[in-house]
């Protein structure tokens, strides 16, 4: 079963910044999480009048929600415009969710697709899963196997388990790669160690396959994978692009 693309949860997703430099950043989220969304406001008004983007994004999340004030999708787009304009990858992310929804914009699966390759080339986890996605299904773009490939790489070097789950499912399946077991082994045993039930059911369907001796060195690899993504070191191999030819 392949993990489909993600949406911003509302209210979780104002806990993100707990590691911001802002006080008032994170009084507002705090505010937020215990229910006193009137603080909450406060603090982010506060904060998108001084063209800080983080919190004109959580305002923004703010009337997507409709936490303290009326659920408002089109100010919400717009403060997300804002934050946009300010660099924000979580709101470029975010708009780009709501133009490939067509939720509080008119549905551009363009526009959405700039925003989540904007977003993912700041290393947005998040967004660079969801191209993933998009790409392995022909979603608004035209179908590459090996995109999403990329894509998914990218992510699960981030330690997005979604995308270390999909990566081991086109190992498996051999799509925009070659079929390899062991590597599927491999990024379901990393999905599994981050809590993936299903990369779990996944892996025992790999290990059938595999000779003990298989399973010992891909053991090894995955566990030597797995730690260098928590220290921040794993970068995705280079795999050779597909060559185009010209009749």
């Amino acid at each position: 079963m392949w993990h489909k693309k993600i949406k911003p949860i509302m209210l979780a997703a104002l806990l993100g910044f707990a590691g911001s430099s802002s006080a008032g950043l994170e009084q507002g989220i705090e505010a937020a999480n215990s229910g006193q969304f009137e603080v909450a406001l406060k603090e982010f008004r506060y904060l998108a009048d001084m063209n800080y983007a983080p919190g004109i994004y959580q305002l923004a999340k703010m009337y997507q929600g409709g936490y303290g004030v009326t659920k408002n999708l089109t100010k919400a787009a717009s403060l997300f415009q804002d934050a946009i304009k300010l660099g924000s990858a979580d709101a470029m992310f975010s708009l780009a969710v709501m133009y490939d929804d067509g939720k509080g914009v008119k549905q551009d699966k363009n526009k959405a697709i700039d925003l989540f390759e904007r977003a993912a080339n700041k290393n947005l986890a998040a967004a660079q899963f969801n191209l993933g996605v998009m790409y392995a299904n022909g979603d608004g773009v035209i179908q590459s196997y090996h995109r999403a490939m990329d894509w998914y790489e990218k992510a699960a070097a981030n330690n997005y388990t979604l995308a270390q789950f999909n990566l081991a499912l086109m190992y498996y399946q051999g799509l925009g790669t070659d079929k390899n077991i062991e590597k599927s082994y491999i990024w379901n045993l990393i999905a599994e160690y981050n809590g993936n039930n299903d990369a779990s059911k996944s892996r025992d369907l790999d290990e059938q396959q595999m000779s003990p001796s298989q399973v010992e060195v891909a053991t090894d690899i995955a566990n030597d994978i797995y730690n260098r993504i928590q220290q921040g070191t794993y970068a995705p191999e280079v795999r050779p692009k597909k060559r185009s030819y010209t009749f």
